[in-house]
């Protein structure tokens, strides 16, 4: 479970005051030495990871931040930082100590409360605290009962497991990448082109987590290049349930399996994995509106360098300039940083994001919606472009009523 990648993981974020014993109670839950423990405010400066196995939850990954309320240059900074995880956290324990619940933690349940991400208040240093003194805490009318724990004598650490447990609910379940579209003992076809950007001697990410889903729940694979698709298909005695291509190679893998086949990509998978499929379908059809000048962003979430032929740098600058015949400025963003400011730009073109939790990208689609600008993901973005973004859509009626409803009436 150690090699469970981070998108998997269920993302526990530790927030709080500095100085409240955020990353003592990291070190016990982890039953390891984790974080850099100190008496002296400020000890944590950037966030800290770490995954684990927490049953019966499965995998997940703890992050310990710096304390919220630093000041100066350097502890803006530090804020930052944070305010960075609680875009990713899918589960928030907001630590305080001596029984405090003022303006400060009022805000930050207030915060996890509008973006729906269920919090645990956890009164640290319970070894030194006014029992009789506990707060009420009550968000919009709701009561909520904190855990007591005190990480000088260990006490309240089971409790606060047991609460995690109980909070992270169905959190933890993984939905299917690929699975619900494939009945068990059914083959699909999966063309991956060998990436020039994958290690070496590896598939990527999203190769690798579609054919342990088709196995997992009992169907079958079988792996091809793009140029091995058309042989492959006709020496299969029945039709495969569907076939996935790697966006890049739409086109022609489009050209060699049958319409009778249901086709989409690795990409449009994520967008219904990760994000929202009917948004990001929506978003696709904003490029019939773009005109000359507009910006487009193109955010890639891995900090990876890009290669001559880059997927986001070259080829879908490419495509969509030749689509819509006209001079756009493109800008990029990669790992967490995003624009803070989103006025000026006309589409966010976002890649599958499949080293990213849920949270992290649904916390950015919704960035983009309050800014008022539409996102696709680079699979859609190319099948748009290419002309085949209904077929790709085929196996997803939702999304393909979407695009029906704003499909544009000629190119």
């Amino acid at each position: 479970m150690q090699n469970t990648p981070k998108g998997l993981r269920l993302h526990i974020g530790i927030f709080g005051r500095a100085n409240t014993g955020k990353s003592s109670l990291l070190n016990l839950l982890t039953g390891q030495k984790t974080s850099i423990v100190s008496e002296h405010p400020g000890t944590t400066t950037d966030p800290v990871e770490k995954p684990m196995e927490l049953l019966p939850l499965g995998p997940v990954l703890f992050i310990d931040t710096a304390g919220i309320d630093d000041s100066g240059s350097l502890g803006e900074l530090r804020i930052a930082r944070t305010r960075q995880i609680i875009d990713r956290t899918d589960l928030a324990l907001l630590i305080t100590d001596n029984n405090i619940w003022e303006e400060f933690e009022k805000r930050m349940a207030e915060e996890f409360t509008r973006r729906r991400i269920p919090f645990i208040a956890v009164f640290n240093k319970a070894d030194i605290s006014d029992a009789g003194k506990i707060p009420q805490i009550n968000i919009n009318g709701r009561s909520i009962s904190p855990v007591k724990t005190s990480a000088a004598d260990q006490s309240g650490i089971t409790d606060l497991r047991q609460a995690i447990i109980a909070a992270a609910g169905d959190l933890s379940v993984l939905r299917p990448l690929v699975s619900d579209l494939v009945p068990p003992g059914k083959c699909a076809v999966l063309v991956t082109p060998i990436d020039k950007e994958a290690p070496r001697g590896r598939l990527i990410l999203p190769q690798v987590q579609a054919i342990r889903d088709l196995l997992d729940h009992g169907s079958y694979c079988l792996v091809v290049q793009e140029k091995e698709l058309k042989p492959a298909l006709e020496n299969l005695r029945t039709a495969p349930a569907l076939v996935v291509t790697d966006s890049q190679a739409f086109s022609k893998v489009a050209s060699d399996t049958p319409e009778k086949i249901p086709l989409t990509s690795f990409s449009i998978l994520l967008a219904r994995l990760q994000a929202d499929l009917a948004v990001m379908t929506a978003g696709a059809c904003a490029i019939k509106s773009l005109k000359p000048g507009d910006t487009v962003l193109i955010a890639e979430a891995c900090t990876h360098h890009p290669i001559t032929d880059d997927i986001g740098t070259v080829k879908i600058p490419r495509w969509l300039s030749q689509y819509t015949g006209v001079n756009l400025n493109f800008i990029y963003s990669r790992g967490h940083d995003f624009p803070e400011d989103l006025k000026k730009i006309r589409l966010v073109i976002h890649c599958g994001a499949c080293m990213w939790n849920r949270r992290a990208m649904i916390s950015r689609l919704a960035r983009c919606r309050e800014a008022g600008v539409p996102v696709t993901n680079y699979g859609l973005a190319i099948a748009f472009t290419l002309g085949i973004i209904e077929r790709a859509l085929g196996p997803f009626p939702e999304a393909l009523a979407v695009y029906q409803s704003e499909k544009p009436s000629t190119k």
